[in-house]
């Protein structure tokens, strides 16, 4: 008689094993109806699943967030269905949900193009019609075998080959098709609905090796009704018009080129605006009294083996051998990232207690190879640069240190436009160094660090650093779209693998915790989220032009050098336009360019010694003396923590 405990605490029991479509039902035909699929001790089941003993049971409907997974998990084998049907011959292989949609990869002479999707999501919508319920059955491994192999689909048979002999071979029907999957699924395919829109087309090797087969994966989204359907897709049109890449190219910030696959160009617009956030971090850091340090770029392997970095990521890192003959074999790596670099600084003399905690920063550049499919724009590159920290102290200083860092993370993102973030606990992850032990010990500090810091978290099983537990700062951009940025890693295990050591109060030598933090991520990826999230028109202190002095008649063209020279002076970056060009004609060239200001100067401002401020792409303007107007945009032009200081 299997006890069944829903989420309000009551308790139903049944004469023998029960599925959970009999257990919603038993409750009431409102949740049988609703219920899509239930978690029986926290693990997601079909509702055809039976429960044999006492357990607890919570039903998923359409209303709770894991019904967008299942959504679109359902969706993607649709999507396989309807190809299947319309191009015989074509192979299935791998279908997954992903953030906010779908995506499954077919094998077939000739690929798709979007050219095809009308006809697809037809057929699509003809089969969620059908609502034929989704039927698990679990087959002999060789049977399973032999039945895709007789059908033709060799990639299917290749992963039951590859499964773990301990794992069952479920297949799924829905109708008189079926595929390889773990599941659950919904009741049927007209639990998917139709708030779905086939996306793209794109080509990805047959399990991500550049060595097999290209595949078409067709891209798809999927929600639970058209409204969100409808506003996701409004959302896309906006992130297109806000797509850094292309507004990169209209405001000459940067480019990018086959010679340097992965790394940026930066033009001076570029440049300046860069300058301008590392000279903004670099105040904050010296405020909140960090060290700031520089370390090499290329590093012996000797080090990364050392670390644990070259058995973990080998495979990202640039390599070069040493030629020369007294160094023969020698080989180096471009430094993936800094904190090995970091340690050997403190290695350098005995460090006593008395200088913990020791906050060492850098701006450090670091090359990580990237799949040239993976990369995009600036946001995904192989050559960066971190605003990248380690914190030295004791076991007892973490939560005072997670305190100081996230109240600096807070101001930081606030003043760079974000009001607020949420954050993400990492554990171990499958493939860790250190002991359980020493595990438990980080997490369990980490958690108390964030129980100091008035932090809540939603938890992120096993997407640990392979040294250390870990936050994630996740910002949400002006149009909802979320972007991991910030991170604190707690490390026992560097230090220890290091060497790294001090001199305790007792005299007694005891390892250093090492922080692993970083504020913006990297420059080049953080800059990107800024373009999209100001859509390029960066507030005043952030702009690469923040003023562009226009002038009406040539007579104007030497007052509005001197204009420039006073901005410059006053540390506002002014350039002249003095083509011969109409004011209106130079007003719609600088709202293109997204310059916040225009100062507009004719025959009478020149007399006068006065501006016209007109801020763009606004129609108003008010006429200033030169004197009145420099010290305006000159205080306005002010970075947010200097404005403070200033007050």
């Amino acid at each position: 008689m299997p006890a069944i405990t829903l989420p309000d605490g009551s308790v139903r029991r049944f004469d023998g094993p029960v599925t959970g479509t009999e257990i919603a039902a038993a409750i009431g035909p409102g949740l049988a109806r609703a219920a899509l699929a239930m978690e029986v001790d926290d693990q997601p089941r079909d509702l055809s699943h039976a429960v044999a003993e006492d357990a607890r049971v919570r039903f998923i409907t359409r209303k709770d967030p894991e019904a967008l997974g299942m959504i679109r998990h359902d969706a993607a084998h649709v999507l396989a269905e309807a190809v299947q049907e319309l191009y015989p011959g074509t192979q299935v292989t791998i279908g997954p949900a992903i953030e906010n949609g779908f995506y499954y990869d077919f094998a077939r002479n000739e690929p798709f193009t979007p050219e095809d999707f009308p006809a697809i999501e037809a057929k699509m919508r003809e089969i969620v019609a059908r609502n034929a319920p989704f039927v698990r059955e679990v087959w002999p491994r060789g049977e399973a075998i032999r039945f895709f192999q007789e059908r033709g689909e060799r990639y299917k048979a290749e992963l039951i080959q590859d499964l773990p002999a301990s794992e069952p071979i479920s297949v799924y029907r829905q109708g008189e098709w079926l595929d390889l999957c773990r599941g659950p699924h919904m009741r049927g395919t007209g639990d998917v609905g139709n708030a779905f829109k086939l996306m793209k087309v794109a080509g990805a090797y047959w399990r991500g090796d550049h060595r097999n087969a290209m595949l078409t994966r067709i891209y798809g989204t999927a929600w639970r009704d058209q409204k969100e359907l409808d506003a996701h897709l409004l959302m896309l049109e906006e992130a297109e018009k806000r797509d850094h890449r292309r507004i990169g190219k209209e405001m000459d910030l940067f480019h990018l080129q086959e010679e340097a696959t992965g790394s940026v160009f930066w033009h001076p617009k570029g440049w300046r605006l860069y300058r301008r956030l590392e000279d903004f971090m670099r105040r904050r850091l010296d405020l909140a009294d960090y060290q700031e340090v520089r370390t090499p770029q290329l590093v012996d392997r000797k080090l990364w083996i050392e670390s644990g970095h070259w058995e973990k990521f080998r495979e990202s890192m640039f390599i070069a051998t040493v030629e020369d003959e007294s160094e023969k074999d020698r080989v180096l790596a471009l430094k993936p990232m800094n904190c090995p670099c970091h340690v050997q600084i403190f290695n350098r003399g005995l460090r006593s207690y008395r200088e913990l905690p020791l906050r060492m920063a850098e701006f450090g550049a670091c090359h990580r190879y990237e799949p040239s499919g993976a990369l995009h724009g600036i946001m995904r590159v192989r050559s960066f640069t971190q605003d990248d920290a380690h914190i030295f102290c004791t076991e007892a200083q973490i939560a005072s240190e997670t305190v100081r860092f996230v109240d600096l993370l807070t101001a930081v993102y606030r003043d760079l436009g974000f009001e607020s973030f949420r954050v993400k606990f990492s554990d171990r992850p499958e493939k860790r160094a250190g002991t359980d032990a020493v595990w438990d010990q980080a997490e369990g500090a980490l958690r108390d660090a964030c129980m100091s810091a008035g932090v809540e978290y939603e938890l992120n099983p096993g997407e640990g650093a392979f040294y250390g537990p870990k936050l994630e700062f996740v910002l949400r951009d002006a149009i909802g779209r979320d972007w991991q940025c910030g991170t604190l890693q707690v490390d026992f295990v560097l230090p220890e693998r290091l060497g790294a050591e001090y001199v305790a109060e007792d005299g007694a030598r005891r390892r250093p915790v090492m922080l692993h933090r970083a504020i913006l991520g990297s420059f080049e990826r953080f800059i990107g989220i800024l373009i999209e999230q100001h859509a390029g028109r960066f507030p005043l202190w952030l702009a690469p032009t923040q003023v562009v002095v226009a002038t009406i008649v040539g007579d104007a063209d030497g007052y509005a050098m001197e204009v420039v020279a006073a901005l410059r002076a006053a540390g506002v970056w002014a350039e002249a336009d003095l083509r011969n060009e109409k004011i209106n004609r130079k007003v719609v060239d600088h709202i293109e360019q997204r310059v916040p200001v225009l100062a507009v100067i004719g025959r009478r401002e020149a007399e006068e010694r006065t501006l016209v401020l007109r801020r763009l792409p606004g129609r108003e303007q008010m006429t200033l003396p030169l004197d009145e107007a420099i010290k305006t945009l000159a205080e306005e032009a002010l970075p947010p923590d200097r404005k403070v200081a200033v007050g």
